[in-house]
């Protein structure tokens, strides 16, 4: 890996700011330049939150990816799928998770989800791993592990070991968490 784009991508709350310390951390290990931009809108009422995560062997200059230049798209929800795709470069791959959050626009009945959100992935994008990440979640006894079952699943397709995923885990997540996420991730890489 010379270089690679990583945008993460979901709503305030679901954990994408964790997964890109995760991952900013684990390349940092692999001694990796990373940058990192987070954007966060209206996190804390449920807006959309984008990570830019840079990982080079030769330098990152700047910290945000530019339309066409992601190589991975990992997110957390269906429409942030959508709203993130133009970023995907030509060959890239997206993990998403097939949950649907409403926007507060669709609430409130002022505006309505799109349709065919995975047939519009699909046809735009080179790979698309979609799967129901929170069901995973669940079965690991916290709703608050999509994030690391996401990871899980992008990790089969980033330059990493998985001892070296489990060591970032233990390193940076609560300890009482940890158990649940090495099962979240364990479950994720094979979903």
């Amino acid at each position: 890996m010379t270089k690679t784009n990583i945008l993460i991508v979901g709503v305030g709350g679901q954990g994408t700011l964790l997964a890109s310390v995760l991952l900013g951390n684990l390349a940092l290990d692999k001694d990796y330049d990373v940058k990192l931009s987070e954007v966060h809108g209206m996190a804390q009422r449920g807006g959309s939150v984008v990570t830019h995560v840079k990982i080079s062997e030769d330098g990152v200059n700047s910290p945000l990816i530019e339309e066409g230049d992601a190589d991975v798209i990992i997110a957390f929800e269906e429409l942030e799928a959508y709203r993130w795709l133009p970023y995907l470069k030509k060959g890239g791959t997206m993990y998403v998770n097939t949950q649907q959050w409403l926007p507060m626009p669709v609430v409130m009945g002022q505006a309505k989800y799109p349709e065919n959100i995975m047939e519009t992935l699909e046809k735009n994008a080179a790979k698309v791993k979609a799967f129901d990440a929170l069901k995973i979640a669940e079965e690991c006894g916290s709703v608050k592990a999509v994030n690391v079952v996401l990871l899980g699943a992008a990790s089969n397709d980033l330059p990493f070991d998985e001892d070296a995923w489990i060591k970032v885990i233990e390193e940076n997540v609560k300890p009482k968490f940890v158990d649940l996420n090495k099962k979240a991730f364990e479950l994720g890489r094979n979903a």
